[in-house]
């Protein structure tokens, strides 16, 4: 019976999605930890843009992000992603990702490169 829930719940999530891409807005958590402690948090607020054609996806975003250092002062910062999938089969795709933080010395880079095989 709760399989059945899940599964409906998940079609009706699929089903209504558009199918249209666009603008968008995401707020997102990240937090940090080494060795068992907390050591802090970025929440990024930000506004996007999504589009694709055929196989091709791509996706970017920025706006401001609160730093949350534990035991430190919060601030805002710039931050950004652009990314982008192919799906080579249609059970295989490749997607990567480049993102950024400013920071008071430096700007903050992160790179991301994955494949996601579907079952």
């Amino acid at each position: 019976m709760i399989k059945r829930v899940f599964g409906v719940i998940g079609t009706a999530a699929v089903l209504a999605s558009p199918a249209l891409a666009g603008p968008y807005v995401n707020v997102e958590n990240n937090g940090g930890y080494s060795g068992g402690d907390y050591v802090g948090s970025a929440t990024d607020f930000h506004v996007g843009y999504e589009g694709g054609d055929g196989v091709y996806s791509f996706y970017a975003q920025g706006g401001p992000a609160l730093i949350s250092p534990q035991g430190e002062d919060s601030e805002f910062e710039l931050s950004g992603k652009v990314g982008g999938n192919i799906q080579t089969t249609e059970n295989f795709g490749i997607y990567g990702e480049l993102s950024f933080v400013t920071t008071d010395d430096d700007p903050s880079f992160g790179t991301k490169l994955g494949a996601k095989y579907s079952f």
